[in-house]
């Protein structure tokens, strides 16, 4: 696949983190942007990886699922080395494992399945909350103070609009539901489109478990630590997507998280779980 794109002054574009270096035979090289945060982005380590998996897959076998640790913070400014094992390659599935290191030092680590074109089987689907228009929501940068000065500086080229904030915690879950979409057309690559949502589903997401605790976030440690994708159906990254969450568990200083992604007209096209560290720090 081809994923680079123009330079766009200031910033670095999706395509461009996205294009991966060969270094060698099943191995890859990925560059991480110039970033505020103290860690590079899950999201950015975790696209990156499915990037290496895929190119050493046959066409016509789009990724399905995935299964991702974080196993330690990525430095910001050091690349990435992406290492491919190719578990197999069966009649109708491959799979692949994907282990991302930094200076010899496992940071990331990753197993993909992907499933030969469309078969035929039963078909149904959740249908999608209730909720306003994205054209009814002001951007993200309206409602979320915290969220601000992140999504300004690290994610300009998203767009994202928060439906509802997270609430409950007395006998029913936190949930959330935002609408997201890269603000500017991609490429009709369906690949490039898998990795755009890997890329983001890490927004947002870990926030439902802790958003109704806002008078406790200044004192709890917080980072994601492993991440999975379900893709299960066409969809495009940069036309608008709703991101249902809840968080059905938080407890011994981990918080769970589910999501499901929705297109505009209603079809159930991706299912994200996640655990994170959200622990108590030690004064």
């Amino acid at each position: 696949m081809s994923i680079r794109g123009p330079e766009v002054r200031g910033r670095v574009r999706l395509e461009e983190v996205l294009d991966l270096e060969v270094v060698g035979p099943d191995l890859f090289r990925g560059a991480s942007p110039d970033t505020s945060l103290q860690r590079i982005f899950g999201g950015q380590v975790a696209a990156q990886a499915l990037v290496a998996a895929t190119r050493t897959v046959q066409a016509g076998r789009p990724v399905h699922s995935l299964h991702a640790y974080f196993l330690r913070p990525g430095k910001p400014g050091v690349p990435t080395d992406y290492v491919v094992d190719r578990v197999r390659d069966g009649g109708s599935f491959s799979t692949r494992r994907v282990t991302g290191s930094q200076a010899g030092m496992a940071i990331f680590s990753l197993s993909a399945s992907f499933q030969l074109g469309h078969q035929e089987g039963p078909d149904h689907a959740d249908l999608p909350p209730d909720v306003e228009t994205p054209e009814q929501l002001s951007h993200v940068d309206e409602t979320d103070a915290e969220f601000r000065q992140w999504h300004r500086t690290e994610w300009p080229d998203w767009d994202l609009r928060r439906a509802s904030v997270p609430r409950g915690t007395s006998g029913s879950s936190p949930v959330q539901q935002v609408w997201v979409r890269h603000a500017a057309p991609l490429p009709d690559d369906p690949v490039l489109h898998a990795c755009a949502l890997t890329y983001v589903s890490d927004m947002t997401l870990l926030g439902c478990s802790v958003g109704a605790y806002a008078d406790e976030r200044p004192n709890l440690q917080v980072a994601s630590l492993d991440h999975a994708v379900w893709f299960l159906r066409p969809f495009r990254a940069d036309a608008w997507l709703l991101y249902d969450q809840s968080s059905p568990s938080a407890g011994g200083g981990r918080g769970l998280n589910i999501g499901r992604v929705f297109d505009r007209g209603g079809a159930l096209v991706a299912a994200v779980v996640q655990e994170g560290l959200v622990r108590q720090l030690r004064g």
